[in-house]
């Protein structure tokens, strides 16, 4: 089967690294990005510090992934500075882009607001980025291509985040990625996790391509074990016939050995 495209998500934002703020849109981009049939390989996340917004760009780099998404760090103030990492890490220089500020522009006019300094900042990108409008905010969201990897970056406001992912980059992932993703979850009860770990093994080898992991929801005493099962396939049908083939084996293996009835879950999560 042809391999998954790849992803890496850098959130940047000292709120972040001292607990002030719950990084909220880390989980919903590798959420959306993993429906859309995209593997998600990490999740860093850095301050608003030039040197380390460049190297952790660099050292995704040099992982080749197929998309870099990077959220914050996008507007007015001093500590915005994402987009000059970027262009630091890519060797490229920050200018001033115009249709980033005809964008910038059009949003404090209609607000009936002067065009600062401050305000134009939000326009300067990497040399040979490509801006995107922010359908609920003033930033522009920026995407350029280095290599055969292609970084976004979005805002950090997670509504807009949220609406320059959905108009901009999700048709475009999906159809370059083409994978679509089956899910389905089984729930065992009175069976220590530890105890499963030999049989989810076992249906792992037997069907590799099938993703398997165990959630206990209980206590050690008195366990709940929710099994969650997805599998990628350009065709969905196929997809489908692996996590339900894979979920059948399991239960058929607790069931087996332990007498216990498996019991599906009609909403995975």
């Amino acid at each position: 089967m042809e391999a998954q495209l790849t992803c890496e998500i850098i959130s940047v934002g000292n709120e972040l690294l001292i607990g002030k703020v719950v990084n909220t849109n880390a989980s919903w981009l590798a959420e959306r990005l993993t429906r859309l049939g995209v593997a998600v390989k990490r999740i860093t996340v850095v301050g608003d510090d030039l040197s380390e917004i460049s190297s952790c760009v660099g050292e995704a780099l040099s992982r080749k992934p197929r998309y870099i998404l990077m959220t914050g760090g996008l507007g007015p103030t001093y500590d915005d500075i994402t987009l000059e990492g970027l262009a630091e890490a890519l060797g490229k220089p920050l200018i001033l882009n115009h249709e980033a500020l005809e964008m910038v522009r059009g949003k404090y006019e209609k607000m009936g607001e002067e065009l600062t300094e401050a305000r134009v900042k939000m326009a300067k990108m990497p040399e040979g980025a490509e801006p995107l409008p922010n359908p609920v905010g003033t930033a522009p969201a920026a995407k350029i291509l280095f290599g055969n990897t292609v970084i976004y970056a979005l805002p950090g406001v997670p509504r807009e985040m949220e609406a320059i992912f959905n108009e901009s980059i999700s048709k475009e992932v999906s159809m370059e990625s083409g994978f679509r993703i089956a899910e389905l979850s089984l729930r065992v009860t009175g069976v220590k996790e530890s105890a499963l770990a030999p049989l989810i093994s076992r249906v792992k080898e037997l069907y590799p391509n099938t993703y398997i992991k165990s959630h206990p929801k209980g206590s050690e005493e008195k366990s709940s074990i929710e099994i969650y099962f997805n599998a990628f396939h350009r065709d969905e049908a196929a997809a489908n016939r692996l996590v339900k083939e894979a979920a059948e084996k399991l239960a058929h293996l607790v069931e087996e050995a332990y007498g216990k009835v498996v019991s599906l879950l009609e909403d995975p999560t």
